[in-house]
This record gives structure tokens, C-alpha cells and sequence, in this order.
């Protein structure tokens, strides 16, 4: 399951400067001891069955399953957990790490926003500064998410540079550990970067999987697929972590369409035309770049799905065929947040609405003793700003119009109230 020396056959690696050895040197040492110490295995599970509220429930859909024909549909309830999202194990877990090698201070990037939400929720459980990098694209269309971190203390850094995504952000966030490590810990959100953090994010990540199994096997039910979304994979390689070293079942990544199949149209690594190996960001994995080995421009109506490459670990597993990989376009992501809404009652994350939206394709395929088991990696609370305008567009421009007149008003209040007492 770990990888062996830091690769994952012929991908990951730790491609970094050399200020940046020691602290990951000094990291993986860490894990590996604390990882195999009972104390801190004991506080680990204490907190997330008090804190995150583990185990998050599956979920049976009986009117998706009916409508959908063939398999039966269930759904990994992750959006459940503190936070609304999946994001909290590895935020939890690294934070706690962390503190036990006496850091004081946690850097963290974020693009849907949900990591840096849970991020700076663990912080705040205990007791260490918060600092997260985002790009300035994101904080735009992500409002919700920064509003909640900066209430749980965090302080968020608009990225200016680049592409303002998910990349520039953890551009960003690797200079400011170089330059600080001795107090700082830079709790990376997904599986992928330089060695050790896949294997630290994937075993963080991996209570998903294991809980899957267990209820599964509990409840007598035969998994016949696994579907979940991949941007750089924290989600998916802990759902099917369990899992990957046996032959069944089917194990499948749901990749960001966009809103077709050229350039900058999308962010498909392992399904584009554009994707080719290489090395970014301290790791060598599959990306969308150009001839010369910078980053293509990526486009998703999911801001978690948009960054240009892949986790090592699920780069492996697509090259060797033990994960299929597909593409969701945007509008069908969308039909999948209403389809599941409507006749179930759950609102699907836009990212996590990519996995729904290939289950609903696959279904048919597979014979209804199966399960098709889709991981639900979070809510889709955060994204009102971008569903809204989509399915009530004239009402929301009506309440976005309304509210900005509400603040002018409170506003013009405040400043004759001022004036007034002067």
C-alpha cells in the first residue's frame, strides 16, 4: 500500500529544493513513529468519533436505484463529517502530528475551499495559528468557505500570481513552509507533492475506505463499482485504499469535463488529450502542461477538480488499469446535484456530483445484486454562488440585487450615525 521509497512504480518521488529536505525528512520520521504509537492512535480515534463524527453513514438510495435501473445505489455520506466534507480526516490528523513535533504554526492551501475550511477547524480544536494560501479566483466564487475560516480564526491569503487557482496556491504555501518549517507544518489537502505526504494523506484518508468495507460486509452487500471524483485524488485514493490490492471491484475516478475537450476546457489528466508525464511541485505524476512543461490552463464548474494534475498513487493505479478513469462534463455534474436533490433528499458537493453523475452512467452496466457505492466527499451547501444561478437564475439575480441594496442602506445608517454623534 505504502509507496516504496516514495514511488508509486514510476511516479511520485521527492523533486524539491534542498531547504526542503529536512523538513520532510524530519516529517516522515514523525508519521512513521506516531503512525505505530498507541497514544496517539487512541487520541486520533477519540476525535474523530467525538469531534469529526465518525463513522459517516452508507446510505441506501432506493429511488435512485429504482429510477436508475440495474445496480443497487449507495452513497457514502462523507458530507456528514465536521466541516461537510472529507477534507477534516487528513486536516485532523496531520494538525494532530503536527502538534506532537511541537509545531506551532499550520500553512495550508485550499481551491473548493474545503480543505482550508477543515484545516482551519483543526486549528482551532487545537490550538495552533492558521495561515491558508488560495487562490484569488477561488476566494472569489468560494466566499462561504473563507467567511467560515476566518470565523474559526484562520487568516486567508488571496494568491495573485499565475493561473489564481489551486496550483498558484500551493505554490505559495511550499515558499512559506521553505522559509519556516523550524515552527510551521504545511498540512497539504491532497495526495500528492513530495514524498512522504501521498502516503500520509492516502492513511489519513483511508478510514473512508476501511468504513466501507466494514459496513458493506456487515450488511451482506456485494460492491460490484466504487465512484468516486479526482482532482488530486485525497478522496478517492482513501475510498478505494481498502480495496486496491484486490482484483474486485471495479474502482473509478470521476474527472473534471469541463465544458468540453480542448485545451483549458477542462481538467482531465488521465482521460485528455493534453496529459503527459511530468514533474511539479515536488513530485513526478501525469499533468495537463504544453510542449515547454508549464501548466495548461484548466477549467471546471467544481473549484476542487481544477488542478492540473494527479496524485503518484492513483497516476499508478490508471497506468496499470486497477482504476478506470472517465470524464464528467459540467452539465452533467449539475443534472446529478438535482437528479440526487429531487429523489433523494442529499445535496451533492459539486465535486462529489462528478461521481454521482458517472453512477448514474454506470448503473445499468452491473447486475442489481451489486452495489454501485459512490463517495459522497461533501456537501453542497458551499456551493450556493455557483448552482444558483444555474437552476433559479432570475431569482437569485433578484436576491443578489436585494442584498446589495440592504448593505447600502445599513451603510448609509451607519454614516449618518457617525456623522450624528460627531
Amino acid at each position: 500500500m505504502e509507496s516504496n521509497c516514495g514511488f508509486f512504480g514510476r511516479f511520485g518521488g521527492k523533486y524539491v529544493a534542498e531547504v526542503l529536505r529536512r523538513p520532510l525528512d524530519e516529517l516522515e520520521t514523525a508519521f512513521k513513529y506516531y503512525m505505530n504509537d498507541k497514544e496517539f492512535l487512541d487520541e486520533l480515534e477519540i476525535i474523530r468519533r467525538d469531534y469529526i463524527g465518525r463513522e459517516t453513514p452508507l446510505y441506501y438510495a432506493p429511488t435512485a436505484t429504482k429510477l436508475l435501473g440495474g445496480a443497487q445505489i449507495y452513497i457514502k455520506l462523507e458530507g456528514l463529517a465536521n466541516t461537510g466534507a472529507h477534507k477534516i480526516n487528513n486536516a485532523i490528523g496531520q494538525c494532530l502530528l503536527a502538534k506532537k513535533m511541537g509545531k506551532t504554526r499550520i500553512i495550508a492551501e485550499t481551491g473548493a475551499g474545503q480543505h482550508g475550511l477543515a484545516t482551519a477547524a483543526a486549528c482551532a480544536k487545537l490550538g495552533l495559528e492558521c495561515i491558508v494560501y488560495m487562490g484569488e479566483v477561488d476566494v472569489r466564487r468560494q466566499q462561504p468557505n473563507v467567511a467560515a475560516m476566518e470565523l474559526y480564526g484562520a487568516k486567508v491569503v488571496p494568491v495573485k500570481s499565475g493561473s489564481r487557482t489551486l496550483k498558484d496556491a500551493v505554490n505559495e504555501a511550499m515558499r512559506d513552509w521553505a522559509a519556516n518549517f523550524e515552527n510551521t507544518h504545511y498540512v497539504l489537502g491532497s495526495a500528492l507533492g513530495p514524498a512522504p505526504f501521498p502516503d500520509i494523506v492516502r492513511t489519513f484518508q483511508s478510514v473512508i475506505g476501511n468504513e466501507v468495507k466494514k459496513q458493506c460486509a456487515e450488511r451482506g452487500i456485494k460492491i460490484g463499482a466504487m465512484v468516486a471524483c479526482v482532482g488530486g485524488g485525497s478522496n478517492a485514493i482513501g475510498f478505494f485504499s481498502p480495496f486496491i490490492d484486490e482484483k474486485s471491484p471495479r474502482l473509478i475516478g470521476a474527472e473534471a469535463g469541463g465544458i468540453g475537450k480542448e485545451i483549458g476546457e477542462n481538467a482531465s489528466r488521465m482521460t485528455g488529450n493534453a496529459s503527459r508525464e511530468g514533474i511539479m511541485q515536488g513530485y513526478k505524476s501525469r499533468f495537463l502542461l504544453d510542449e515547454d512543461g508549464q501548466a495548461l490552463p484548466t477549467r471546471s464548474i467544481s473549484a476542487g477538480l481544477d488542478y492540473c494534475g494527479i496524485g503518484p498513487q492513483l497516476a499508478e493505479l490508471g497506468m496499470s488499469g486497477r482504476v478506470e478513469f472517465t470524464s464528467i462534463l459540467d452539465k452533467e455534474a449539475l443534472e446529478a446535484v438535482s437528479f440526487f436533490a429531487k429523489n433523494e433528499g442529499i445535496l451533492f458537493a459539486m465535486e462529489s456530483a462528478h461521481a454521482g453523475a458517472c453512477a448514474m452512467k454506470i448503473a445499468k452496466e452491473l447486475p442489481k445484486d451489486e452495489a454501485v457505492i459512490i463517495n459522497m466527499s461533501g456537501r453542497g451547501d458551499k456551493d450556493i454562488f455557483i448552482t444558483s444561478p444555474v437552476f433559479r437564475p432570475e431569482e437569485w439575480k433578484e436576491f443578489l440585487k436585494a442584498e446589495l441594496e440592504r448593505l447600502e442602506e445599513k451603510k448609509d445608517i451607519h454614516e449618518a450615525k457617525v456623522l450624528g454623534e460627531k
